[in-house]
């Protein structure tokens, strides 16, 4: 028998990240050059879902039949969409395929229980490789949930990477379809976790009511008011005070949750539920970071959350004596911070370095994270 060792280009400064989140909105994309200047972006990309593939997806996040043929399927149409995100980077770059050392593709999870050792991302990373001609790191988060963590979140080791600033306690906060927060703290330590819902349950509520996949900047929620009752019944999830380590998705706050909730409000206007469960996002998301990154001076937000200007200000009444500002004030478009994150993981993977912080996530240690499909 003769085995290989894989060798990667000689010069991998070139990947591109792929990030598509619990929002289930379309693919984000960035083009990263990890040169020894640091790290630096050369394009992003957003490919929308058709509302078909959307709901394919939805569909997956809970048991029903023939779930292994439609998961497969699935994951087909995602990873095109997933190519032509790449084609789009490509393409706007000027760059041809072969400069590109490694894709970071996420996946799309579709179920999270670390706590049962399993994580499972849709994706089919080899047709992605035949695809783009360019090498893919997959399965990203197996690695840490089989050496006990978490698997999530996995972006705190990236915040610390490039947003950390020695002395100074910052807080990244990512508000995608759930938040999760990254503690840079002034010690150089780091903790983080995810918070609770994000975008998810606003953006099924006025799909819902309004047949909108989401509430553009808030808009709706700012017709409503909160509903106090409601809001305390909300926050009396059980996860909310969870000890870190932790992490969640649509496994818990979904729509049979919110309808649960719901039941003994049966006279509540949509537009003021809207309004609370916006609040609901801002206040679980305050909590976590009163209780652990309360030394900071800013909250640098980022996810589809920084677009939704009543979020935004909900989220600083929270947060009295902080400023809330979105990672653009950080030189950073908030939409990219995730893609820019998997891309970061590629490259670790890549150079065998670890990707994970075991403090976050609860590994027994660091890990390299991820698998190789060659192209």
């Amino acid at each position: 028998m003769h085995l290989t060792t894989y060798v990667f280009k000689e010069n991998p400064m070139l990947y591109i990240g792929l990030m598509s989140g619990t929002s289930l909105d379309g693919v984000d994309g960035a083009l990263v050059d990890f040169s020894d200047e640091g790290t630096r972006s050369l394009g992003d990309a957003y490919i929308p879902f058709p509302a078909s593939l959307r709901a394919d997806l939805m569909a997956l996040q809970s048991a029903g039949q023939n779930e292994i043929e439609r998961e497969a399927l699935a994951a087909n149409q995602l990873v095109r969409h997933y190519a032509e995100c790449v084609a789009m980077l490509l393409s706007n770059a000027g760059i041809v395929a072969d400069a590109i050392a490694a894709i970071g593709a996420h996946g799309q999870t579709i179920r999270h229980r670390p706590e049962l050792g399993f994580t499972r991302q849709l994706n089919n990373p080899a047709l992605l490789a035949e695809l783009t001609g360019i090498d893919v790191i997959a399965d990203l988060r197996s690695r840490d949930v089989a050496a006990g963590g978490q698997g999530a979140p996995l972006v705190p080791a990236f915040h610390q990477a490039i947003f950390n600033l020695p002395g100074h306690t910052r807080v990244l906060a990512n508000i995608g379809g759930i938040s999760n927060i990254s503690v840079l703290h002034a010690d150089g330590t780091v903790t983080g976790y995810d918070t609770g819902p994000g975008n998810a349950l606003m953006d099924g509520w006025v799909l819902r009511h309004l047949g909108q996949p989401y509430d553009a900047n808030g808009a709706w929620a700012a017709t409503g008011q909160v509903i106090p009752a409601l809001l305390a019944d909300l926050l009396d999830e059980p996860y909310f005070d969870l000890p870190a380590p932790k992490s969640t998705g649509r496994d818990l706050f979904h729509a049979d949750w919110l309808s649960a909730k719901l039941a003994d409000y049966p006279a509540a206007l949509p537009a003021d539920v809207q309004a609370t469960l916006t609040q609901l996002t801002a206040a679980s998301l305050a909590r976590a970071i009163l209780r652990d990154g309360a030394q900071a001076e800013t909250v640098y937000v980022c996810g589809g959350g920084a677009q939704n200007a009543s979020l935004m200000a909900a989220l600083a009444v929270e947060l009295p004596g902080m400023a809330v500002e979105s990672t653009q004030a950080l030189g950073v478009a908030p939409s990219q911070v995730e893609a820019l994150a998997f891309a970061w993981l590629a490259w670790r993977f890549t150079q065998r370095k670890p990707g994970n912080l075991p403090a976050v996530t609860g590994a027994q240690g660091l890990r390299v994270l991820g698998a190789l499909y060659p192209r």
